[in-house]
């Protein structure tokens, strides 16, 4: 078998394109594959025949041939359309645009799963410019072949994207646990951009929008969702308990310290950790302060309590159980604990939506630590587009190779 029959097979070129000539470099151990166009020329759009215009050489990098980095060479023709002017007709072994093979970018897409783009780029002899444009492609295919969504339960969470309080706001499928946007900030602009742009039917089918208690989402979705309701998630109404205890142990602790008395100190994650996950030393030096009359005693027992109400199923009963426990904190002396129940009366019906719906963001906490990994991996994004890119990639749940890649490789 020639070397162009060879080359016609392995890359599946057909008529109207000709392998003409197949050239071995051994000194930059390339494969350089000249292929011509041999018939007659159409429209790109709407593929009626036109007079031929110029044609312009174009190079795309393919698989390598075992240790030869291997190239696609053609003089691209361009057509004079009548309708849509003057245009380039497509190569039937890439995408418009781009400098690489179908099959080439499948693998760079595979490798992208796997490791970073600077990885990527290193094994793959590619620059990071020319990565990010593989991913960038993928994306862009995988939102356009998206079907039409229809949640019934969404999550909205933020994640960091640089210091500094820079956001972006993350909204998740959690009937499927995926990604369905990401919105620059954490304004109520920012979900509101997402929310707007579904229509009236997939607005009203959404029943369930679980987040954390920031008011513009909660904003957000009430001008938006007309039938959703607002499900506060249990790890955050635990955060800020969690740091009502805290702050009543630091207040504490200074006045004891001004007395001479240093039982509060080190003991800061003695009051935070479950007791389930303590080595037996903390356990047991917990078991002796829970019984103490120290203020911060007392905000750990309320906090351990609103922890066990969490799982009723009548909505009335789990109504009187939380009532019954703001009564409690409000009527505790410690300020930042009767601040945290206030806290929870305020938003004690999205608490309650919670408990009944059997809803949590705990997806959405989920996919916040997938993407900070990404984000880690990465050592960081300076650009926001890049950014949700990465986040639609790994976690969009998209169709994203090119479609030529199917046709390339039928035999």
């Amino acid at each position: 078998m020639h070397d162009t029959d060879l080359y016609k097979k392995i890359l599946g070129i057909n008529k109207p394109w000709v392998i003409t000539q197949v050239t071995i470099d051994d000194a930059t151990l390339t494969i350089e594959v000249v292929v011509e166009f041999r018939g007659e020329p159409c429209c790109p759009r709407c593929r009626k025949a036109c007079a031929g215009y110029d044609s312009r050489q174009r190079k795309w990098r393919h698989l390598d041939s075992c240790q030869y980095k291997t190239l696609l060479v053609a003089d691209m023709p361009r057509v004079e359309c009548a309708e849509h002017g003057v245009m380039q007709i497509d190569a039937p072994w890439a995408d418009r645009g781009s400098h690489f093979t179908a099959l080439f970018e499948c693998v760079v897409i595979d490798w992208l799963r796997e490791a970073n783009q600077s990885a990527v780029g290193r094994q793959l002899q590619l620059s990071w410019h020319e990565v990010d444009g593989i991913m960038s492609r993928a994306v862009a295919r995988g939102l356009a072949r998206r079907e039409k969504i229809s949640p019934t339960r969404i999550g909205v969470d933020e994640t960091s994207f640089q210091k500094r309080h820079e956001y972006v706001t993350v909204v998740t499928n959690i009937d499927n646990s995926r990604v369905i946007a990401v919105m620059d900030g954490r304004t109520e602009e920012s979900l509101s951009s997402y929310l707007g742009s579904l229509d009236q039917a997939q607005r009203t089918a959404i029943a369930v929008a679980a987040m954390d208690m920031w008011p513009a989402y909660i904003n957000a979705v009430k001008q938006h969702l007309p039938n959703a309701k607002i499900a506060f998630d249990r790890f955050h109404i635990a955060k800020h308990l969690g740091d009502a205890v805290n702050a009543v142990r630091k207040d504490e602790h200074r006045e004891l310290l001004s007395q001479g008395d240093a039982t509060l100190a080190k003991t800061k994650y003695v009051w935070l950790q479950k007791p389930s996950r303590m080595k037996r030393s903390r356990r047991m030096l917990l078991s002796q302060l829970i019984y103490s009359t120290l203020r911060t005693a007392r905000a750990w027992a309320l906090k351990e309590t609103a922890s066990k109400l969490w799982h009723y199923i009548s909505e009335a009963w789990a109504r009187r159980a939380w009532n019954e426990w703001i009564g409690w904190a409000m009527n505790c002396k410690p300020e930042p604990m009767i601040s945290a129940a206030k806290m929870v009366q305020k938003h004690l019906d999205g608490i309650i939506n919670a408990i009944v719906l059997k809803t949590t963001n705990a997806l959405g906490e989920s996919m916040n630590a997938k993407i900070q990994k990404i984000k880690s991996q990465a050592c960081g994004y300076r650009n926001r587009q890049r950014f949700r890119d990465a986040i639609m990639f790994h976690l969009g749940g998209l169709d994203m190779y090119p479609q030529k890649s199917l046709a390339h490789t039928k035999p």
